[in-house]
């Protein structure tokens, strides 16, 4: 552990959210964002579905530890929504038991703490042409249809919903950009920067309209060691000093 503690944002879910990380995905970017205001725990693992999800909730969330995340953000669906293989292996998910798997990530998430907000995100579309031609010789193959994307995506919508929960309509969110299919993908399935811009615009517009007290959105969280100093950068005056704790002029796109 190091100090001083900040708010926990976690980032639950498969491959979309291990990979959040690399070309320049989304979770880098609220890592980014959320510097010295909150910190960003990414606890993703590729190819699982909700069935694995549920088989570690009390591992990954611990209900007895003694400090629970402000936030967790969960996304599962697009493993479970694979078509089933013939021998009943895989990951693969029934529609039906994905919705109670998802209840049941909710409910244990909901327990945590009164302050422990949630966010899940709904199965985004595909590129059926391009995971085709991104197939690998490893592996059998992986039937994945945009149809059959969007249906787990309503059920997660609808299972939200009815729960009270807030979820972010990836399917809509990224089928609006002009050109989704080959702009928002780096192998049909997982999120380019472009992909990944999306997902941001998203959770910030969640986060800056939640009426949450107290507020997660970055521009209402205090900078840690945000004072100012004699230590600060020198001016061009040669004699006062200038705060560079909240400058953004780093980042490609100025976030609200």
């Amino acid at each position: 552990m190091v100090g001083p503690n900040r708010p926990e944002f976690v980032l639950f879910g498969s491959s979309i959210v291990q990979y959040s990380f690399g070309n320049e995905g989304w979770g880098a970017a609220l890592a980014d964002i959320y510097a010295r205001k909150a910190d960003i725990k990414v606890r993703g693992y590729s190819g699982w579905n909700s069935r694995r999800a549920l088989q570690v909730i009390d591992k990954v969330f611990p209900k007895e530890a003694p400090v629970q995340p402000s936030l967790v953000i969960v996304y599962f669906g697009g493993n479970d929504c694979i078509a089933p293989y013939p021998s009943g292996i895989g990951p693969h998910v029934p529609l039906p038991e994905y919705v109670e798997n998802m209840r049941k990530i909710a409910n244990h998430l909901k327990s945590l703490s009164d302050k422990t907000r949630l966010i899940f995100l709904s199965c985004p579309p595909i590129n059926e042409e391009m995971l085709r031609q991104s197939r690998s010789v490893y592996l059998s193959e992986i039937v994945r249809r945009n149809e059959t994307c969007q249906k787990y995506s309503e059920a997660c919508i609808n299972l939200c919903k009815e729960m009270d929960l807030t979820v972010i309509d990836l399917w809509t969110a990224i089928t609006k950009h002009t050109d989704w299919a080959n702009a928002c993908f780096t192998d049909g399935i997982h999120l380019s920067s472009e992909g990944s811009k999306i997902v941001v615009q998203e959770i910030l517009k969640v986060l800056k309209e939640a009426e949450w007290e107290p507020s997660l959105h970055w521009k209402s969280l205090p900078t840690e060691f945000g004072e100012d100093s004699p230590f600060d950068i020198v001016a061009a005056d040669g004699i006062s000093t200038i705060n560079p704790s909240e400058w953004t002029i780093h980042w490609k796109i100025q976030w609200e």
